[in-house]
């Protein structure tokens, strides 16, 4: 089981503790695109450009500045890292230790400076979008694409890959092949806010009730426990299955 999600906008610091290790981290076969990454990133966010090569307001300096410290400033486990509506409904502290260690093992936030990271990682608080065109190292998206596969297709393994993140982030990798019929994307109608909210709940309910499935269909009677879910239209080749989930109620 794989279960893909976006990070967030919103970041908790640390004040103290230990600074980011490349060594320390999942996915270690990334460990030199990390570097070139954060090495862009850094000297960018000192320039008078930043603000509006990274998409964001100028106002938001202590959030620029953060990418200036990606080496020194304290490191953040990822569970504890991002906050926001996607994952105040994930809520991995309060989960037993049994869905907690599910989630350690099948959640991985795609980021658009580290590429793909697992709930233990520990890295800084940054600013930085998937959209991102980063001078030096280009189109994010396009840059980590490549770079992703062979360790995606690993984590997947046999299981199913429900796919919880955002059009910006789902652009930074997509499964092919065998793995494309085994691809179930969580579609939520309505607004964006709710959207996050309910793909959180699913993530949630997935390392809960230990969904393990091997076929699509199977995923979605695991769901149907909690959620109102529909299959859309008959996918091409290729592409995923569509899993329309709403909340009960």
């Amino acid at each position: 089981m794989l279960v893909l999600l976006p990070p967030s906008e919103s970041k908790t610091p640390r004040s103290r503790g230990g600074a980011y290790r490349p060594d320390a981290m999942s996915f270690p076969e990334l460990v030199d695109a990390r570097e070139a990454v954060i090495e862009r990133a850094g000297g960018l966010s000192e320039s008078d450009t930043a603000a509006t090569v990274l998409g964001v307001s100028p106002n938001l300096t202590e959030e620029i500045a953060r990418n200036t410290r990606l080496r020194s400033a304290p490191a953040v486990p990822v569970a504890a890292l991002y906050t926001g509506v996607l994952y105040d409904a994930l809520d991995l502290p309060s989960l037993d230790a049994a869905a907690l260690r599910r989630a350690n093992r099948w959640l991985v936030v795609q980021s658009a400076l580290f590429g793909a990271l697992r709930m233990k990682d520990k890295v800084p608080p940054y600013r930085l979008s998937m959209a991102v065109n980063l001078p030096g190292v280009g189109p994010l998206a396009s840059f980590w694409k490549p770079l992703l596969d062979e360790p995606m297709t690993s984590a997947a393994g046999k299981g199913l890959i429900v796919d919880c993140r955002s059009s910006t982030y789902a652009a930074a990798w997509t499964p092919s092949g065998d793995l494309a019929a085994r691809w179930v994307q969580i579609k939520v109608p309505g607004a964006t806010h709710m959207a996050k909210h309910t793909r959180g709940l699913v993530a949630r309910a997935i390392c809960e009730l230990g969904l393990d499935p091997r076929r699509p269909e199977q995923l979605a009677d695991g769901l149907s426990e909690q959620f109102e879910v529909s299959w859309d239209a008959l996918t091409k080749p290729g592409r995923p299955w569509v899993l329309s989930t709403t909340t009960r109620g």
